[in-house]
């Protein structure tokens, strides 16, 4: 079985279904993650205002 490095502690654990934490090695390692995105500690490479329906660059009326 293949191990990795948690993505979070970069404890090495094995990839496994069993595993309900997967890709991380416990509920501490995913909810320190997911509290990383929530405080916007992570983002999304692009250029904020090419989305941004509030430059008008969107309309969120059209259709397609």
């Amino acid at each position: 079985m293949r191990e990795y490095p948690c993505p979070q502690c970069h404890k090495p654990i094995r990839w496994r279904s069993d595993n309900e934490f997967r890709p991380f090695c416990s509920v501490r390692c995913q909810q320190i993650d997911l509290g990383a995105w929530a405080a916007e500690a992570y983002a999304i490479a692009g250029d904020e205002h090419d989305n941004d329906v509030s430059t008008g660059v969107l309309d969120p009326s059209a259709e397609d």
